[in-house]
């Protein structure tokens, strides 16, 4: 199983209607997977705060994968992708530029998605859309990526099966 911790990043906090479905789109799409959820927190859309909890979940050895939702547009204040490019040790550009790719098949504005994705120590951090239907295209795009990735991650190279298919 590959352990996943939920970041929602959003100043309104656990009541946003847009984050609790934002939130309930990535569990269902998690549970067609080899996935399990241990985690799951809502942290202000601050740098300090993102780049903080990022470190804090990666640096417990407790989580295999952090997918962040939200704090990825052209605001001023949405930093997440700055927060994750200052804790990440390896950059995996193409798991975003994927994203970006499948997203402007359905909205034109995925051109503009900042997310990144990177490695801290055996962790994998992608930042996804603050949006449920933004989530689900960006999700569901990668899903199938995500256990090999882990994999190779953590060293069990041999392991590797082929593709994971929903």
């Amino acid at each position: 199983m590959i352990r996943t911790a939920i970041l929602a990043i959003n100043d309104e906090g656990a009541s946003s209607p847009r984050i609790i479905e934002t939130v309930a789109t990535i569990r269902r799409l998690l549970e067609k997977g080899p996935f399990v959820e241990v985690d799951y927190q809502i942290v202000p859309d601050e740098q300090s705060l993102i780049r903080s909890k990022l470190r804090v979940l990666t640096d417990s050895d407790k989580n295999d994968l952090i997918l962040t939702t939200g704090g990825t547009g052209l605001l001023t204040k949405e930093r997440a992708p700055e927060a994750t490019k200052e804790v990440i040790e390896r950059e995996v550009p193409g798991l975003a530029e994927y994203m970006r790719v499948v997203g402007m098949k359905n909205n034109s504005r995925s051109i503009l998605f900042r997310g990144v994705c990177g490695i801290r120590r055996q962790t994998l951090i992608v930042n996804l859309p603050g949006g449920p239907k933004g989530v689900y295209d960006s999700l569901r795009s990668i899903l199938p990526s995500l256990p090999p990735a882990i994999d190779y991650i953590i060293g069990n190279v041999g392991s590797v099966p082929g593709e994971w298919r929903e």
